[in-house]
């Protein structure tokens, strides 16, 4: 498959299961759980050739939010405050909404910027004339013991499912038919580019050089953004590839979402809260749509939000929508394969269930044989 190939593919995959709401009746929402992408950041790791990559030339440490990211968080805040401004409360009660975000600092921030543009103080929440925001509290845990966010907790099945993935004669034949750009990228990198991720994260590094006016080496020309955007975009279909990927990576945050939906329509939920936000990274915005079977191919951007609300109609009847906020002001519809744009809270549930786990922990577990040694030092080498 040459990178022509691989875009059509790309491009292909899933492109019917967006829809826009016309006259459908959406009802009124009564529980949002909120999950966006980290604001704008400095690359994470350049290079070894990046001639941007002494840290001082840039406005914050690598891998941390900047201005401008604290800015989107800031905008989006006002924009979830104006389209829950219905059911959500203008002063904050933990009774009302709980935030959650992965133990990084970016997305620690990120949800703390986003909370001074969703709950800008207001009467007796005003504690400084010269301070014009209030603390809320973010809840986070460390990485390796979180399953469910972050989804970076070790789990030998998820591993060991990941590597006959990457093992695979079409994993293979996509490295194959890439292997000159891979030696072009190494040798002019620096990196030892040799799997679909590591290609990703140049190209990462790429993009942010060009949002920040840099100008990137001659050597970037012949391949940047055209040949390596394909594979950069396929590298956020890779963690959830298949049925037992998705299961075991993200599902444990889509059973979450759906437990709270669940107790939400039972009046079972306590606290009775309105709002589930989570603050992470674009892998967990690809990986939660692939899971749901609504992933477009791209790469998600900064603030990139994804919304699976509750809702109730006339007929005190529940149902689901999905919605994806990208780049445009008003979020986009999806449609869920095998059920309508506004999906019943029963359907939703059904067509979720096998990417589900039901005790994830147990699942994980595999046989010692069948642990390679590279499962067993987490050599992802997507």
């Amino acid at each position: 498959m040459d990178t022509g190939m691989l875009l059509f593919v790309l491009t292909s995959v899933l492109a019917t299961s967006c829809s826009g709401t016309g006259d459908l009746d959406l009802g009124t929402i009564v529980f949002a759980n909120v999950l966006y992408r980290h604001g704008d950041r400095t690359p994470i790791a350049p290079h070894a050739n990046d001639p941007y990559k002494n840290e001082s030339l840039w406005p914050v440490p690598f891998g941390q939010l900047t201005n401008i990211g604290k800015h989107q968080h800031l905008l989006l805040g006002r924009w979830l405050r104006k389209r829950y401004s219905g059911f959500l409360s203008d002063m904050y009660t933990p009774y009302d909404i709980y935030i959650q975000s992965t133990d990084v600092d970016r997305t620690l921030m990120s949800a703390e910027a986003n909370l001074a543009g969703l709950y800008p103080p207001v009467r007796t929440e005003i504690w400084d004339n010269n301070i014009y925001w209030i603390p809320i509290p973010v809840h986070t845990i460390p990485a390796l013991e979180d399953y469910v966010l972050k989804a970076s907790k070790y789990c030998p099945r998820y591993q060991y499912e990941l590597e006959k993935l990457l093992t695979s004669p079409e994993i293979e034949h996509i490295k194959k038919a890439n292997a000159k750009l891979f030696a072009y990228l190494t040798e002019h990198s620096g990196d030892n580019i040799t799997s679909i991720r590591a290609v990703e994260h140049l190209y990462d590094n790429l993009y942010i050089e060009t949002l920040y006016n840099k100008t990137l080496p001659q050597w970037t020309k012949s391949v940047f953004p055209e040949k390596m955007k394909p594979l950069a975009t396929f590298s956020f279909m890779i963690e959830v590839y298949n049925k037992i990927l998705k299961r075991l990576k993200a599902g444990p945050l889509l059973g979450e979402m759906i437990d709270h939906m669940v107790k939400k329509a039972q009046h079972t939920l306590q606290p009775d809260r309105k709002i589930w936000m989570y603050s992470a990274h674009d892998e967990t915005i690809g990986n939660i749509l692939m899971t749901l079977n609504v992933f477009e191919p791209h790469l998600p951007p900064y603030a990139a939000t994804v919304l699976i609300e509750l809702r109730i109609n006339s007929k005190n009847q529940y149902f689901v929508t999905v919605s994806y906020k990208n780049t445009t002001e008003e979020p986009i519809l999806m449609t869920l394969p095998g059920c309508d744009t506004l999906c019943p809270l029963n359907e939703f549930i059904n067509l979720t269930k096998d990417v589900v786990p039901e005790d994830w922990k147990r699942e994980c577990q595999i046989g010692r044989n069948e642990i390679s040694s590279s499962d067993i030092i987490g050599n992802y080498r997507i």
